[in-house]
């Protein structure tokens, strides 16, 4: 038997030990095929800058909270979630492919934590302006101009009932979409999302991303998300979401 077969079953074998469970049965697992080796937990990314650089567009206090406490819990409670179940040896971006809502702590802490990853690479405290280049062609294209994009964006952002995430995304015919998800759900989440693809842009609309500074003022804080947006970041997510 191959090392990747044995590792699978060992995995299934694990899972099948916890049969008769209400928080997961062998029988309700659906077959997964193309297991990715993964070495490792999953861990807490480094901010490329510091707690207060980006003030005062978002806070000290607030990204010292959200990156610090809500991140490093959506980190904890994933690899504590994927233990005994095939998802042990996946990559994050294959999880998220994958889980269903048979497994409800696997979709929120590893959409919390990919979410969160991929939020703080696309904000810089030297970032606002537009985009340029091909990203700046294709938002044109799309949407017919920079501003009509933002508004969209903004107006899903806005209208996004309770806790959630707005996206600027590429989906499957290689076009950009907006789009907005519940709680920590994305694009990447093939089988919950009625609209998919891969985030290139995402804003955290959930309150503790928010709530000290701008407090019940969500648009607030969506325009001043503008203001700190990471566009080279951003530019090289999109390039990289034409080739899948």
């Amino acid at each position: 038997m191959k090392k990747r077969e044995f590792l699978r079953m060992a995995g299934l074998m694990g899972v099948a030990g916890l049969f008769g469970s209400s928080r997961l049965r062998a029988a309700d697992l659906e077959p997964i095929e193309a297991v990715t080796l993964r070495t490792g937990d999953f861990e807490l990314p480094k901010l490329n800058f510091a707690f207060d650089a980006l003030e005062p567009h978002i806070d000290k206090m607030t990204m010292e909270i959200h990156h610090g406490k809500h991140h490093a819990a959506y980190v904890k409670n994933l690899n504590d979630a994927i233990k005994s179940t095939p998802f042990a040896t996946m990559e994050l971006e294959e999880i998220l492919a994958k889980v269903t809502d048979k497994y409800p702590a696997i979709r929120n802490n590893g959409g919390g934590h990919y979410n969160h990853s991929l939020f703080w690479t696309v904000l810089s405290p030297k970032g606002g302006g537009e985009p340029t280049g091909a990203l700046a062609e294709a938002i044109k294209f799309n949407f017919g101009s920079f501003d009509k994009m933002k508004e969209k964006f903004n107006n899903e952002a806005k209208s996004r009932f309770g806790s959630g995430w707005a996206w600027l995304y590429v989906d499957k015919k290689k076009q950009l979409a907006i789009m907005s998800s519940p709680n920590q759900d994305n694009p990447l989440m093939s089988k919950l999302s009625k609209q998919r693809g891969t985030p290139i842009l995402g804003l955290d609309v959930w309150e503790h991303a928010y709530y000290l500074k701008y407090q019940n003022r969500r648009p607030d804080y969506i325009s001043a998300f503008w203001n700190v947006i990471n566009w080279e970041e951003v530019s090289r997510r999109y390039l990289k979401g034409l080739e899948k």
